[in-house]
């Protein structure tokens, strides 16, 4: 056993000024006496103390090292400092899903009587999550349309806390205009919050646009192959301070096994985005041409109403698309049944191309009130276009598609 003085210097990586790509490999990682390559995995719930005063001193926080695992965990640790430098932000608190991420940044940051304006196009659950849940604790909610920024500066009040909005938005593709927004936030004194889940800092980097906060799904694109579930927020130390204590006190907290599944996912993170959105344009392009499709949601595509402002924002258009049959929920359905390849599945992120009916999956617990307001038709249909040959998933959607 080497003594641990040593594992300074040539043991570490060097990652001054690194790239990208260099930083999805290396960056968090800190190798131990062991002298391993690979990242380990710290399955552990508790840490020892050398006295009772150096226990008392870790829980107070006087002095700097591991508790419990509830919200410190070297694993998770190498994966939050890793994303953190993927994004450009100081911190990084991983949660248990994308979910709990949402929710951990609003208990963390708003109390009863507080305000929340929300883009109306967001994910079903997080629609549920802010009616069912937040509500209950008298946080104020207003919806909006994502695109209209008069609209976000008309709702704002007094009491409004928080900005929150997906972009590109699942399953629209819409494009919020970050930059404006964040100027808004910032005149109007309240938190940007921007769920990356789509983009992932591959393609689109929302605190370098003026965002406060980023959320993330880890569970998609970051893991690249449907294995685990977890989250993620990054920000300023500031903002993630707060996090990080509702993981101490409440515990929606990421497994160090699914953490490393993620350090690994990261490795990969840029080749498969380039991939994914290559795949997805040609698979869009193919869509717009066909006879049966009335409507094509692609941000890469120059038809996209938002295009120009996409590729201001984001380097490539993504894997995620939505598109629209004629005859309504009736042929939707029959596209989707006649795939034989792609997954029926309402998860996306994943190697493997998947299809889901948005209006009665991911967004099915929202009345059709709610549904209408955000856009969402049934005759809609998303795919989150994997790594196959584009070729045999245009031959997998030919087949239902033709038969309309």
């Amino acid at each position: 056993m080497k003594d641990f003085s040593e594992f300074n210097g040539r043991y570490q990586s060097d990652l001054t000024d690194a790239g990208f790509d260099t930083l999805a490999v290396r960056a968090g990682q800190v190798r131990t006496h062991e002298c391993e390559h690979s990242e380990a995995i710290f399955t552990t719930s508790s840490y020892v103390f050398n006295s009772a005063a150096e226990a008392a001193a870790r829980f107070s926080g006087e002095v700097p090292g591991n508790v419990y695992s509830r919200y410190m965990n070297p694993t998770v640790r190498t994966f939050e400092e890793r994303l953190a430098a993927l994004e450009g932000g100081e911190l990084c608190a991983a949660t248990a899903s994308g979910m709990a991420a949402i929710y951990s940044v609003c208990i963390a940051h708003m109390q009863a009587g507080d305000h929340l304006v929300s883009s109306r196009s967001v994910f079903g659950s997080t629609n549920i999550q802010f009616e069912r849940y937040l509500r209950k604790f008298n946080v104020d909610i207003t919806y909006v349309d994502l695109l209209d920024i008069d609209a976000w500066r008309a709702a704002i009040k007094d009491n409004t806390k928080m900005l929150f909005l997906e972009s590109p938005s699942n399953p629209l593709t819409e494009i919020a205009d970050i930059r404006a927004l964040a100027e808004l936030a910032k005149e109007t004194n309240t938190l940007l919050v921007v769920d990356n889940c789509f983009c992932t800092p591959a393609l689109q980097k929302p605190l370098a646009l003026g965002a406060d906060l980023v959320i993330h799904s880890a569970t998609k694109y970051i893991d690249g192959q449907g294995r685990c579930i977890g989250g993620a927020v990054v920000g300023s130390a500031e903002l993630i301070e707060p996090v990080v204590g509702v993981l101490r006190s409440v515990g929606p907290t990421m497994s160090p096994f699914n953490a490393w599944v993620f350090l690994k996912g990261l490795e990969t993170l840029g080749l498969r985005m380039k991939a994914h959105s290559e795949n997805a344009l040609a698979l869009a392009q193919w869509l717009e041409q066909h006879p049966k499709v009335t409507k094509v949601n692609y941000v890469g595509l120059p038809t996209h109403p938002q295009h120009e402002l996409a590729m201001s924002q984001q380097t490539l258009g993504g894997g995620v698309l939505s598109f629209e049959v004629a005859g309504g929920r009736e042929a939707a359905w029959k596209v989707i049944d006649a795939t034989r390849m792609i997954s029926i599945t309402a998860n996306l992120g994943d190697t493997k191309t998947t299809v889901t009916h948005p209006g009665t999956t991911t967004h099915g617990r929202l009345t059709d009130e709610q549904r209408d307001a955000a856009g969402i038709s049934q005759a809609l249909i998303r795919i989150a276009v994997g790594l196959e040959d584009v070729r045999d998933i245009i031959a997998d959607l030919a087949s239902g598609l033709d038969a309309l």
